[in-house]
């Protein structure tokens, strides 16, 4: 443990030093963080805070792997992997730096990552192991897509719990110190003095970073720091007889793993951009909860320091006894979240609601089959009578109370004497009004229906009625005619899907419409007499075509 704490002591004793002048050279050079929406500060302030990290820990490894550095501070092999990881951590650290002053763009951004993931991949950095499932017994690809994944995690993880004043580095700091003690109690010193200088360095850039803070890490510093934990951490784990140990890390920084989890699945469930920037994190929520800046990023530290706690008395216990811990801590953090409100849009009713539309958007409900069923019925009607008839059956079936349909001149031959009441006792001004004298003069089909007793002349003036028109119109913008609907809330409220399948009835009439003009142009042609016939249905059958 000396080992570890006189490197733990030269790391914070470098960045205690350069922190300041990567602050001073930032300012000079106009790598500000300028307030704005997202922002909790108030003036601008340097976020060139990770290059102080970044050299502190670059030069501590260097000294260390060249033997530069005096016995008791131990000795780190700079083999191939360890080369690979560092090349992949200045690739990391230089796209969130590009990043801080030119705001790239997310598939950029995410392309650097895995750029930087695959030069720790080929550098022999690999998670064969997940879960109890050795991922090198697969496919290659998916070693692969499971260590990219493992690295951009913990890069965003970083990267968006870098929230508030000393958050990310706080917790950063607990997450390495106790992956420092496990590799050591593992014999793996390298690997545990490589923690311990990260550890180091992270404290000394919080001296200036803690609320209220004069420097910021900057997207260049979280990403260098969450690939070097997700990196050390594979490094570490190779080298372990623990299968679990790759599991360590997830729960040591539980907070930002959990927060980056779930920040594109809230998005997408409340229909915003994945990957689109918010105040919707848990910190952003503890604080509209009307906590300070400092008491957030203290509860923060003290979730954390328990998640870091549990991780030593994980690895300390028998199986039965960490699987019951981890349910516990499972157990906590889910009330803990709850309580912050994060759950809120996945309530039973929201999810079961959801899963009520995706169902019938994709036609499984019955409901949406049954009146799919209609709606064919209605397409292969050959005749006015049969047409009006099939949509009363699915107006029926939707719980309306009266309907009319009003076609247009064109369509005259779909005229029912039987169903067409005189103008006198239509009375249907008062459903359209401004339609009465277009229906007069078009001589068009006319077609009514009621249900439920509803007496149109007495009851369409009541309080309550919902009144819908559907234009029967094509494509090419072309009328044929309209639906009037109406319902009597009062007896009976809408259903969930009825807007939804009256647009669906609109679209099925319109079409059926279209079929019959066809049919009826080529009927005129194939049996119709003299030229006056044969023009007449030479130019249906062009007004088919147009509609």
């Amino acid at each position: 443990m000396e080992i570890l704490f006189l490197n733990f002591l030269f790391a914070f004793a470098a960045s205690l030093l350069l922190t300041p002048v990567s602050g001073s050279l930032g300012a000079k050079l106009g790598f500000l963080d300028y307030p704005g929406n997202r922002k909790m500060h108030q003036t601008p302030l340097p976020r060139t805070g990770g290059a102080a990290i970044l050299l502190s820990f670059l030069t501590l490894t260097a000294l260390s792997g060249y033997g530069l550095l005096p016995d008791p501070l131990g000795r780190v092999d700079l083999e191939g992997r360890l080369c690979y990881l560092l090349a992949g951590g200045l690739i990391a650290f230089m796209a969130g730096f590009i990043d801080d002053f030119r705001r790239l763009k997310p598939r950029f951004k995410f392309l650097f990552q895995i750029v930087a993931a695959t030069v720790a991949y080929a550098g022999g950095l690999r998670v064969d192991s997940f879960l109890g499932i050795h991922t090198n017994y697969l496919f290659s690809i998916v070693c692969y897509l499971i260590t990219v994944f493992w690295f951009v995690l913990f890069i965003n993880a970083i990267n968006l719990i870098d929230g508030l004043d000393g958050l990310a580095g706080g917790v950063t700091t607990f997450a390495c110190t106790v992956m420092s003690i496990l590799a050591a109690w593992g014999g793996q010193t390298a690997n545990a003095i490589l923690f311990a200088i990260l550890s180091g360095a992270t404290v000394g850039f919080l001296r200036y970073n803690f609320n209220p803070a004069s420097i910021f890490l900057g997207d260049g510093g979280s990403y260098f720091i969450g690939y070097m934990i997700a990196g050390l951490s594979v490094m570490a784990s190779t080298k372990s007889q623990l299968g679990a140990t790759i599991l360590i890390p997830l729960v040591a920084l539980g907070v930002p793993i959990f927060d980056t989890l779930f920040s594109p699945l809230r998005r997408f469930f409340l229909g915003k951009d994945m990957f689109l920037p918010d105040k919707s994190h848990i910190h952003h929520k503890m604080l509209q909860m009307g906590l300070s800046t400092r008491r957030v990023v203290l509860i923060i530290y003290a979730v954390s320091v328990v998640l870091c706690v549990s991780t030593v008395a994980w690895v300390n216990l028998q199986n039965e006894k960490a699987g019951l811990l981890l349910l516990f801590l499972a157990v906590l953090s889910f009330i803990f979240v709850r309580k912050l409100g994060y759950f809120e849009y996945l309530a039973t009713d929201k999810i079961f609601g959801w899963f009520k539309d995706v169902t019938d958007v994709i036609g499984i409900s019955h409901e949406r089959r049954s009146f799919l069923n209609l709606q064919i019925e209605i397409s292969k009607s050959r005749d006015g009578r049969e047409l009006w008839s099939n949509i009363c059956r699915a107006l029926t079936a939707l719980d309306f109370d009266m309907a009319e349909m009003v076609l247009t001149e064109a369509l005259s031959e779909l005229k029912d004497p039987a169903n067409t009441p005189s103008t006198e006792s239509r009375n249907v001004s008062q459903v359209g009004p401004a339609h009465e004298e277009n229906r007069s003069s078009q001589g068009g089909a006319y077609f009514t229906w009621t249900l439920n007793g509803f007496d149109r002349a007495r009851d369409i003036c009541k309080e309550r009625l919902f009144k819908l028109e559907l234009p029967l119109v094509t494509r090419e913008r072309s009328n044929l005619g309209t639906i009037w609907l109406v319902k009597d809330l009062q007896r009976n409220d809408f259903c969930h899907y009825t807007l939804r399948r009256v647009e669906h009835l609109r679209r099925t009439v319109t079409g059926t419409l279209i079929g019959m003009q066809k049919n009826r142009a080529k009927s005129l042609i194939v049996y119709g007499g003299g030229k006056d016939i044969i023009r007449e249905a030479q130019s249906t059958k062009s007004q088919a075509q147009r509609v």
